[in-house]
């Protein structure tokens, strides 16, 4: 029988001066500095696991909490609770089911998969002491970021720009931005072919490579696109899996983008690369060469964002 935990204590450290205090008062201060970050709750509920050692009853919670402090590039995220089991086995999972779910997409541009391919994962320290039949866990969260938080200031006002000079109005049709905003894009962002097959650079992933290098790999393609589009009112998912381009398989990012009532395939990358409309708003039969990673693959995933059976006409 799993243990119910119903409270979590969750904090975010911002700088070295808060990582000092840290390490010379054990928490405490910082503790006391972020306590009000604890209640912030947002109206999203997820099931999780309840197979594992421990659970928490209080997780929409938290799960805000470490949503809003990736989204600030908070770079140390602390997790205290107490049990009376030992949940050491299950702490990795734990945490992972609570990482994965605070990068699930909310309606907001610059959350969901913006935030999931703007960081690297994370690394954890955690450690137990027990007094009496009480174990106290705390657990250490670091994030690994691809930009700072002056970078993604940097997108967040130039998406704002760009936007803006695209001058869309109420009368302005959903396929109309759409097509703007992918002209813009197409027009303005090369490949990144210095870059590509550095494995230490990070950079070219992003939103920020593709707006101020004007060069970028097919995952900053997918999220500028991602953000640009959402920020528009038109939804849209970035889709990772494997793909055959010019007889060779690589791990690769593209989209799907919402047209009226259906879904469609679109590969930017791939028709910058072939200076064509190949990969342009495709229903899956006309997208063959592209293999989705399962968890976009299940009849979860496809009801809730259902395909076209026909590729879109012009």
């Amino acid at each position: 029988m799993a243990k119910k935990i119903r409270k979590l204590d969750i904090l975010g450290a911002r700088n070295a001066a808060l990582s000092f205090l840290a390490l010379c008062f054990c928490g405490i201060i910082i503790l006391e500095m972020f306590a009000v970050e604890s209640l912030a709750v947002e109206p999203y509920h997820y099931d999780v696991r309840t197979d594992l050692s421990v659970y928490f009853t209080n997780s929409d919670e938290v799960i805000a909490v470490i949503r809003k402090c990736l989204k600030r590039h908070d770079w140390h995220i602390v997790v205290e609770f107490d049990s009376h089991s030992n949940n050491m086995d299950d702490i990795s999972d734990i945490i992972g089911e609570l990482m994965d779910y605070a990068v699930d997409e909310t309606g907001n541009p610059d959350e969901g998969d913006y935030m999931r391919y703007q960081y690297g994962g994370y690394r954890l320290n955690y450690n137990d002491i027990k007094n009496k039949d009480v174990y106290h866990y705390r657990v250490e969260i670091i994030p690994h970021y691809y930009t700072t938080p002056e970078q993604e200031a940097e997108v967040s006002d130039k998406i704002s720009e760009i936007l803006d000079s695209f001058h869309f109005n109420r009368n302005t049709s959903d396929y109309e931005k759409f097509s703007v905003i992918y002209n813009y894009i197409y027009q303005n962002i090369k490949y990144d072919t210095v870059h590509k097959n550095n494995e230490y650079n990070h950079l070219k992933t992003t939103a920020y490579s593709a707006l101020f290098y004007k060069t970028a790999v097919c995952q900053g393609y997918a999220v500028l696109l991602y953000r640009m589009l959402n920020e528009s009112g038109i939804e849209t998912r970035v889709i990772t899996g494997k793909a055959v381009y010019n007889d060779k398989e690589e791990y690769h990012a593209w989209n799907i983008v919402k047209l009226g009532d259906k879904f469609y395939n679109l590969d930017i990358t791939w028709n910058i690369q072939s200076q064509s409309a190949s990969y342009y708003l495709r229903s899956d039969d006309d997208f063959g060469e592209h293999k989705r990673d399962d968890r976009f693959n299940t009849r979860e995933f496809y009801e809730k964002y259902p395909m076209s059976a026909e590729s879109f006409e012009t």
